[in-house]
């Protein structure tokens, strides 16, 4: 077969290349159930559960894979599926390659669609966030996959506002989005060294506006104080705020000294 990945289509291809590889993977858990169920055995979900877990816990992911997928595919009324499900998802995440990665949101999704009131319900969302969370690319590259992640940690945070997992959601939530304004302060930073100002303060407010959190804002106070303040003595008045936001919100920062030395100069008649 020849795949096609011109045009814009190469993420069609991959989750094509994806959905072959989840089907070679689904027959060779078929074809090894019979190794996996000693003769007569009873509970046999229960085994298949156990025995995945112990696969899980010693990172043996295929392994594991087979285990899980037997019991989710050939035990549909077993109480022990839904978990057996997340445990798929898990198997993948734990692979920690793009194809997996994808592998591992589909898991979650569909788990969400079948078990959408479930207990662990919360779980399956935080992961499904995760598995576009660990596919984000460095802030010079395509951030793509960290708006996928921001998104679904936005939907776990309304559907599940009283989930154990908050703590959890929330450091990932605020590393997706400085991850998102790094990106932004980037291209600003790099109008600024090509003395395209404009752009740069244009850019620069616009980290600001979108995503008044974000950890490496106190960068952002910097260059906009130093474009405003040399500009012209009319901007100076617009200038000084930015650094006394940066004295105010920042404990620690490299830009403190000059910070400081310019509001005590400014302020001084």
């Amino acid at each position: 077969m020849i795949w096609n990945f011109g045009s814009g289509s190469w993420r069609v291809g991959l989750r094509i290349a994806v959905l072959a590889i989840a089907a070679a993977a689904l027959a060779s858990g078929c074809a090894s159930k019979a190794k996996a169920l000693p003769p007569g055995s009873a509970d046999a979900d229960k085994f298949l559960f156990e025995r995945g877990t112990e696969a899980a816990k010693s990172k043996k992911w295929l392994n594991a894979r087979e285990y899980f997928r037997n019991l989710v595919d050939n035990y549909p009324q077993s109480t022990y599926r839904p978990d057996a499900k997340l445990a798929l998802g898990d198997t993948y995440i734990g692979e920690h390659s793009t194809e997996s990665l994808l592998l591992a949101a589909n898991e979650f999704r569909e788990f969400l669609t079948f078990y959408p009131t479930h207990p662990r319900a919360d779980y399956a969302q935080l992961n499904l966030a995760r598995s576009h969370f660990e596919q984000m690319l460095k802030p010079e590259r395509d951030q793509a996959e960290t708006r996928e992640a921001i998104k679904e940690i936005e939907i776990f945070l309304q559907r599940f506002p009283n989930s154990k997992l908050m703590p959890e959601a929330r450091k990932m939530e605020r590393d997706a989005k400085d991850r998102l304004s790094e990106a932004n302060y980037k291209i600003g930073f790099f109008y600024f060294r090509i003395q395209w100002y404009t752009g740069a303060v244009d850019r620069f407010k616009d980290v600001l506006k979108t995503d008044p959190e974000y950890s490496g804002r106190d960068a952002v106070y910097f260059y906009l104080f130093f474009f405003l303040d040399t500009a012209s003595t009319e901007k100076r008045a617009e200038a000084l705020p930015y650094y006394e936001r940066l004295v105010k919100e920042f404990e620690k920062s490299e830009f403190l000294p000059t910070a400081h030395k310019r509001i005590a100069e400014l302020k001084t008649p």
